[in-house]
């Protein structure tokens, strides 16, 4: 005979947290088995037999119900004071691993593995992780940055971010710039389609089929691109770009280009065509800032979405996927909205010069 018992209560919020809870693979397995018990329990099932389904003791389950009657769902969750497993290692040896990890290197390497700091302290790998994640470590990454030098930084910077939070009247601000040596790679063997539990595959080695450089122009209010792949990226050809953007614009509008400062951008054949181009004005990036210049952006989405996996057996087949892809892009337009500030940016510069001078 199974011991009676009252049917616990519970409402339908209550009901669906604990089925939520038994659903989920992350919960934890105790979770899983408490919720479970008050399930059964308000069933009316006998405590003797909620122990056997569950796994669980009788002492156990008559326990869980009783939390659960005090303190709902959120007493599931809550472990006794002087429960659990206790640390294997104190505070103190956690200090000295995060402290080792932090200011030495081992021996033959740049930066310890989970490994080699376990041997080096005495611990098993598994502490050693543990601690990592718990502190926010990860010697294996690293992140790269660029702190410009240029002596007219604020200036730029001001006069830049200036043309996107409040750009003139009866003006296009264009980011302007080229994405030059896009290659032409053909796989020397057929990849493998994507299907469930697969992604595609491509093999890593690859055949070089020629090089183009891609002009792009960057309408920052509406998104739309000029873009024109010519063979090289001297002046000349940057003034052959220049004529298409004067051709394919408003005439009645001034041209405001923000451009970076790359020598093409200010030869003296340039400066003498803009001289008798007058709605045209350039805007140049601070050097070493190339993601104030908004194009860059784009340019990113060019290369992961139609470029970067590609299979091209040639220049023309190149410039043909860049021409749909431009082609696509200006007939459902989406601009890239900046939203930063000159302070917020010099604000965030400071800091990081900040704390460079002072590890140094």
């Amino acid at each position: 005979m199974w011991d009676v018992a009252e049917p616990l209560a519970i409402s339908e919020e209550q009901r669906r947290t604990l089925e939520t809870w038994m659903a989920a693979r992350s919960t934890p397995q105790k979770l899983a088995q408490r919720s479970r018990i008050v399930l059964l329990a308000a069933t009316g099932m006998a405590n003797r037999r909620i122990a056997r389904e569950t796994n669980a003791s009788r002492p156990t389950v008559i326990l869980w119900r009783q939390r659960f009657v005090t303190g709902g769902t959120a007493a599931l969750t809550e472990e006794e004071a002087g429960r659990g497993r206790k640390a294997s290692i104190g505070p103190e040896r956690v200090k000295e691993i995060v402290d080792a990890t932090l200011q030495t290197k081992p021996k033959a390497a740049t930066h310890w593995s989970v490994r080699t700091m376990a041997r080096a302290q005495g611990v098993s790998p598994a502490t050693v992780q543990r601690i990592w994640d718990a502190n926010g470590l990860q010697p294996h990454r690293t992140r790269t940055f660029k702190l410009s030098r240029d002596k007219h930084f604020v200036e730029k910077l001001t006069d830049v971010v200036g043309l996107y939070l409040n750009p003139p009247d009866k003006a296009l601000i264009l980011c302007v710039d080229e994405k030059s040596q896009i290659q032409a790679l053909d796989r020397t063997q057929p990849g493998l389609p994507m299907k469930k539990g697969r992604c595609g595959t491509m093999t890593h080695d690859y055949k070089r089929n020629g090089t183009t450089t891609l002009f792009a122009a960057l309408n920052v209010l509406d998104g739309t691109v000029i873009g024109e792949c010519m063979a090289r990226h001297r002046h000349q050809e940057f003034i052959r770009f220049l004529r298409r953007v004067d051709r394919e614009t408003p005439q009645g509008l001034d041209l405001h280009l923000v451009v970076d400062n790359y020598g093409t951008h200010k030869h003296e054949r340039v400066r003498a065509w803009l001289a008798k181009h007058r709605r045209f004005h350039l805007h140049f990036t601070p050097t070493s800032a190339s993601w104030l210049n908004l194009v860059e952006r784009w340019f990113r989405e060019i290369s992961e979405k139609r470029i970067r996996r590609g299979v091209f057996f040639s220049v023309d087949e190149l410039k043909l996927a860049i021409q749909e892809y431009l082609d696509a892009n200006n007939e459902q337009p989406k601009p890239f909205v900046w939203t930063a500030t000159v302070e917020k940016i010099l604000a965030k510069v400071g800091n990081c010069k900040a704390i460079s001078e002072t590890l140094h």
